[in-house]
């Protein structure tokens, strides 16, 4: 996986008509016609990705029935939403009214201020409550995230294939997450599209979307690696030559971690001590271990009962991960999309606690899904259809579960 892939722009010899990497021109109507022909080219990947999660929100709010909790209830006040509703309100300084006995003073720190404060900014000029405006930002995050799938795949493999790409994003075990009050689709959206503009080379453009991934998740570090490290052997390549543009590389990778790099410090700060964030983490039941506990649970799934469906799918995710990472290994997948799974795979199967929790922490890893994508875009359509048809219904059967059944946080 040689990291000189970080610069090569494949496909470069078949330029389109419309489409992000037509995004070019100085004015603002060339702008606008280079945003429209974008749309234009991803809206088929955008219709199928509303009309999956859609479905998936039918069956739930079905299933939920008449006197069943709303889904707003559901999606947008429950779990996490709940800390990061009170932190847009009112601040991190401000108690919990349920408290954290366990977590101590501090317990609003581990979430990250990115959602934050974009519910606070949306929910000071829109006249909605705070969970519903929470709520509004994933649902829109979930259409530029899967968007930002889109262009990544069509840049590097095709059309087609790129469709089948954000299809599979919206059907994957935890899709329901997408939609909920939770974190994973801005993330999602934030970290395609700073992929993309690493393989287009827009440096700059790519450490402000990782400097904003910082802000977003714990799990930023794995948008923040790729820009960091493609930016880097470009800036090598760069001195070698002799060739211009090494100042914005240069500014390139000092922007990029210093999202991530804020708030570590900020926690630290406030808790008196530089591991301050680390330890607000134990206090949450979450360290790293390298993978032991994630091991151990696994293994439990085949030699103790009772079991948990979520603890089995669980098991199959992180399995799944590990599987399609090495076929995107063989494929030769573009670096940086490897650097970032391979991240988001080690945070994920590296840390103790929450083994519930895994497939959602895995949720932004989408460029794993590409080997499945290529492999539906050149089978017979009847048999594509059928097999997406058939994963759809499960998805949507398991989001019901973990909404309905399910008792603590997906």
């Amino acid at each position: 996986m040689p990291l000189r892939e970080t610069t090569a722009v494949p496909r470069a010899a078949a330029p389109a008509p419309t489409g992000p990497r037509h995004a070019g021109g100085g004015r603002d109507g060339g702008r606008f016609r280079a945003l429209r022909g974008a749309l234009v080219l991803a809206w088929p990947a955008l219709a199928v990705y509303a009309l999956v999660r859609i479905a998936g929100t039918a069956f739930i709010a079905w299933r939920a029935g008449d006197d069943g909790p709303g889904l707003g209830k559901l999606f947008a006040s429950r779990f996490d939403t709940v800390y990061y509703v009170h932190i847009a309100d009112k601040g991190y300084e401000a108690p919990l009214a349920e408290g954290c006995a366990v977590q101590g003073e501090l317990c609003t720190y581990a979430f990250f201020p990115a959602y934050p404060a974009l519910i606070r900014g949306f929910s000071a000029v829109l006249p909605l409550p705070t969970g519903t405006v929470a709520w509004g930002i994933s649902v829109v995050a979930s259409l530029v995230a899967a968007w930002g799938i889109f262009a990544v795949a069509e840049q590097l493999i095709d059309r087609r294939a790129a469709v089948f790409a954000v299809a599979l994003w919206g059907v994957v075990p935890h899709a329901v997450v997408q939609q909920m009050a939770y974190t994973e689709s801005l993330f999602t959206a934030v970290s395609a599209w700073a992929l993309y503009a690493v393989v287009r080379r827009h440096w700059l453009t790519a450490a402000a979307l990782a400097c904003l991934a910082g802000l977003t998740r714990p799990s930023g570090a794995a948008v923040v690696a790729p820009v960091v490290l493609g930016a880097a052997w470009a800036l090598f390549t760069a001195v070698r030559k002799g060739t211009g543009g090494r100042t914005a590389l240069a500014a390139a990778i000092l922007i990029a971690p210093l999202g991530w790099f804020f708030w570590f410090a900020r926690v630290g700060y406030r808790a008196g001590r530089w591991d301050g964030y680390f330890r607000l983490q134990e206090r949450w039941g979450s360290t790293f271990d390298g993978g032991g506990f994630t091991a151990d649970r696994i293994a439990e799934v085949f030699t103790k009962q009772p079991t948990h469906l979520n603890t089995v799918v669980a098991t199959v995710t992180v399995l799944g991960a590990l599987l399609l990472l090495l076929l995107c290994a063989l494929d030769r997948q573009h670096a940086p999309l490897l650097i970032y799974s391979a991240f988001l795979l080690l945070i994920a199967a590296g840390g103790a606690g929450y083994f519930h929790s895994k497939a959602r922490f895995l949720l932004p890893a989408f460029p794993l899904l590409f080997p499945l994508a290529k492999a539906l875009a050149t089978a017979r359509p009847r048999a594509a259809y059928t097999v997406l048809g058939a994963v759809v219904v499960l998805s949507s059967a398991y989001g019901g579960y973990l909404l309905l059944v399910w008792k603590y946080s997906p």
